[in-house]
């Protein structure tokens, strides 16, 4: 029988750690990306600035970490592009789809070609589908619930647990086979890895709900035509700007930050002038100082990837019992604490209920937090080459896990919340924007920390990270009734 006469279902519905049980879709393949996408960030940045000898590329370290901070906000500046592929051309489900497949073929290239060339189309094509991969799984996630479910945000953090899994194995592993095998073995087992993500969301992704599958605000196919020239004259322009020398290594970072700000702007404009009702409106206008807090958030924490290495390859104590540890093992030290609390704080939220601080209140703290994990490091600003101990480094990524997990799943979650309905994958490529600038910006910050010279550096970016968060704080009331009922 498929009901009861009770008007009780007989079996009680299944569930994913109370969560719906359809969220261990999208647990699942962002598992597997993460392992892809954190294996080989985790080698490829020393990769880039190792010499020959070392297997490297011999890449001067500032350029090679302005080109890892332009390539990481690239890969949120293209989630714009994913989200308007989603809510226009082929709904969720399908653009995640292929945009995996683009991720695979960049770990390929990486791992196949050799040299600049590899680096240059492996980067690209990872950026180009973890874009599109990013704004639509989470796009899914909050498919799942309805706007005013109280679990959504337990469910967010839940979902980030996946993330997080992925990301503590992939520079485990993918850092091991590079110190025994080479670079190359390691982006091989991170194109492995997306890979098994792929054959897990074809499997199981007809268990998602329609709505995933749905176009939400289809384009005229009238003008299908116009778009594609507007996609090839893009595509020229950049070609030209590379031939001629425009566009380079030396000025990539500051053009991707000029890019992502012009993104912004533009993109605030049209949702704000596209009919949208007043009560939308006003939502809009709230998630613009939970934007700014977020992108100064992500400069911080994004130079994981580019100072935090460095620092770990040159100022890091390494040696275990005799034995020196990967620099990309570094790189697992943050998602363990994400293991570790998520469920903590997932479970905090679902306790306090109505009771939990507001999305701006998080805001400020995480921000604020943020900063003092910068701060952090200056008692250790004279301790010499390799002289930090590991466990201080391993304290501090633990601040920047605390301040992750007060922003990150939030603004994912707040974002699919403030939105207007015609607008929800947008609103979500709108919060990665936000990354996206603040990764960018770590490109360009990152060019003037200096191993001798770390005070200076540790001190500003600190501070403002603090004062911007008091800030944040400050206006959390504000702010709060302009979101009009949703905290």
């Amino acid at each position: 029988m498929s009901g009861s006469t009770t008007g009780h279902d007989p079996k009680p519905k299944r569930t994913f750690f109370g969560q719906p049980f359809e969220l261990s879709t999208p647990f699942a393949v962002e598992l597997w990306e993460r392992f892809s996408f954190y294996g080989m960030q985790g080698i490829v940045l020393i990769y880039m600035y190792y010499t020959v000898t070392q297997g490297g590329l011999g890449i001067d370290k500032g350029v090679a970490s302005g080109i890892m901070g332009a390539y990481g906000g690239a890969v949120y500046l293209f989630t714009i592009v994913g989200a308007w592929i989603a809510d226009r051309l082929l709904g969720a489900d399908r653009t995640l789809f292929g945009s995996a497949v683009v991720v695979m073929l960049g770990h390929i290239a990486l791992a196949l070609i050799p040299g600049v060339a590899g680096v240059g189309v492996g980067l690209v094509l990872i950026a180009l589908g973890s874009g599109g991969l990013k704004a639509t799984a989470t796009t899914i996630v909050g498919g799942l619930y309805s706007r005013d479910d109280p679990r959504r945000d337990a469910g967010f953090s839940l979902y980030y647990l996946g993330v997080n899994l992925g990301a503590f194995f992939g520079p485990l592993l993918t850092g091991l086979l590079q110190s025994s095998l080479g670079f190359h073995y390691g982006f091989g087992l991170a194109a492995v890895g997306m890979a098994a993500g792929l054959v897990q969301y074809a499997i199981r992704r007809k268990n998602l709900p329609d709505t995933v599958r749905h176009v939400t605000n289809p384009v005229d196919r009238r003008r299908l035509p116009l778009i594609g020239v507007g996609v090839v004259v893009a595509l020229g322009v950049v070609v030209v700007a590379v031939l001629t020398g425009l566009l380079n290594v030396g000025n990539l970072p500051t053009v991707v930050v000029a890019i992502v700000i012009l993104a912004t702007i533009g993109y605030f404009v049209v949702i704000l002038t596209s009919g949208i009702t007043a009560q939308e409106r006003s939502r809009v206008f709230a998630f613009i100082p939970l934007f700014i807090g977020s992108a100064v958030f992500w400069s911080l924490y994004q130079q994981q990837f580019t100072v935090v290495t460095v620092y770990s390859d040159e100022r890091l104590d390494r040696s275990l019992f005799g034995w020196e540890m990967p620099v990309s093992w570094v790189q697992s030290i943050n998602p363990v604490f994400i293991i570790v609390l998520s469920g903590v704080f997932a479970a905090l939220w679902t306790k306090l209920g109505d009771r939990q601080p507001s999305t701006p209140t998080k805001f400020a703290l995480g921000t604020g937090i943020m900063g003092v994990a910068f701060l952090l490091f200056l008692p250790f600003v004279n301790s010499g080459q390799n002289g930090t101990p590991l466990l201080a480094l391993v304290a501090i990524l633990l601040v920047f896990t605390l301040a992750e997990l007060l922003l990150s799943p939030v603004g994912q979650s707040v974002a699919t919340k403030l939105a207007p309905p015609k607008f929800q994958t947008q609103m979500v490529a709108l919060f990665f924007l936000s990354v996206s600038l603040g990764t960018a910006v770590t490109g360009v910050l990152s060019r003037y920390y200096d191993p001798a010279d770390e005070a200076p550096y540790f001190t500003i970016l600190g501070l403002v990270a603090v004062a911007v968060g008091v800030v944040l704080l400050v206006l959390a009331k504000p702010v709060l009734k302009l979101m009009r009922g949703i905290r």
